[in-house]
């Protein structure tokens, strides 16, 4: 009992029992273990970190870096892909889907690439094309300044060997009325067409009845120098003029701004743009111009006088001859075709070109009937330089 009473005793310091715990050497089997546990836990930290460095990391960044390079020319965000123009030209668009579409050009003249422009043939047919012989020897030897988009009705589906121009040049189409809005939706189509190629520069709209009257080369030069387009509108006080204006149409289209003009037209990308984003007239012609108003006459040559004055030549220059009266211009058949008959077509007017006189007015005519083919074939060498 006293050996135990002095060991507490030796613990007591101002009356206050203090307890002296003396510490336990820790097993050294224990260590042991410990050690070994963190040594395992290391190599599998280093063999994992080894492994996602030069296995999983390296799929993961191939993986994100393959699935971001969109810049290569192969691939489909390109340049490539807005400057080709497409392979086929049938489509499953609607017209709003395909006017929207086209309604995209560029802002700025200069090119990135070298673009060739071409001129855009555009054909509002009523089915077959029974001129398109000539046309062919017109065209044969400049592929690459021109394009060809035909228009026919839709239960029309042309049939034209490979060889051929016309070969796979039909767009989807739709009925148009003579004198009607869907007379001008069908060339709203065709140019909305037309401008899915960045190449085309010039939109000539013709009738399978309707001829050049000069060679390729001509034709090409006057439209790539010529400072204006074409189209007809011109100020008609008469009752087939300001006579059709319907007063529902202001403010947008002012009788003062009200024009008329032939249907067939030659402009360049700039205007046809203008037209195929047209949303603000459109709908004051569709309602307010039905026949006796004739919407094709005044439509486009309204709208443009309105937008683009300065642009517009205000004459066609497409040939038409409307001396024997009626709705309609005359038409031309296998004996009409003769070396007078044409010297009254190309010396018969001046008008301006450039801001300078000159008597050659015309670069198209019409209207000429199947018959008259050959004709035209056998006369063309000599009198229209093709």
């Amino acid at each position: 009992m006293q050996t135990r009473v002095i060991q507490m005793e030796d613990g007591k310091e101002n009356g206050i029992l203090i307890r002296s715990v003396k510490s336990k050497p820790f097993p050294a089997k224990l260590l042991l273990i410990l050690g070994l546990f963190l040594a395992f836990a290391l190599t599998v930290f280093v063999i994992s970190v080894s492994t996602i460095k030069y296995t999983g990391l390296q799929s993961v960044v191939t993986t994100v870096t393959s699935g971001f390079v969109t810049c290569r020319e192969d691939e489909p965000n390109s340049l490539s892909k807005w400057i080709q123009p497409p392979a086929v030209l049938m489509h499953n668009m609607s017209d709003e889907e395909l006017l929207w579409r086209a309604s995209f050009w560029p802002r700025r003249k200069e090119y990135p690439f070298q673009r060739v422009p071409k001129v855009a043939f555009m054909f509002l047919t009523k089915g077959p094309l029974p001129l398109a012989l000539l046309w062919e020897r017109f065209l044969k030897g400049h592929k690459g300044l021109y394009s060809v988009y035909v228009h026919p009705h839709p239960s029309f589906t042309a049939k034209f060997p490979a060889t051929s121009v016309f070969h796979q040049r039909q767009i989807p189409s739709q009925v148009a009325e003579w004198g009607r809005m869907t007379m001008c939706d069908a060339e709203k189509r065709l140019l909305a067409n037309a401008l899915l190629d960045i190449s085309n520069e010039w939109f000539v709209l013709v009738s399978e009845s309707c001829i050049p009257l000069f060679n390729f080369t001509t034709i090409y030069s006057y439209l790539s120098r010529s400072k204006h387009s074409f189209m007809g509108a011109f100020d008609d006080p008469g009752p087939f003029g300001r006579g059709r204006y319907n007063h529902n149409m202001e403010p947008e289209v002012p009788i003062t701004k009200w024009r008329k003009g032939s249907q067939w037209f030659e402009i360049n990308r700039e205007l046809a743009a203008t037209i195929v984003k047209d949303t603000l007239y459109y709908p004051k012609f569709k309602e307010f111009c039905r026949p006796a108003c004739y919407v094709d006459e005044h439509y486009f040559p309204t709208m443009l006088t309105i937008e683009k004055p300065m642009a517009l030549a205000n004459r066609s220059l497409t040939w038409v001859d409307w001396s024997r009266g009626g709705p309609h211009p005359a038409t031309f058949g296998r004996s009409d075709i003769t070396e007078k008959f044409f010297e009254k077509i190309l010396d018969g007017k001046n008008c301006i070109y450039n801001g300078r006189n000159t008597s050659m007015c015309y670069l198209f005519a019409r209207k000429f009937a199947p018959s008259a083919l050959e004709s035209l074939l056998h006369i063309a060498p000599k009198i229209l330089g093709y």
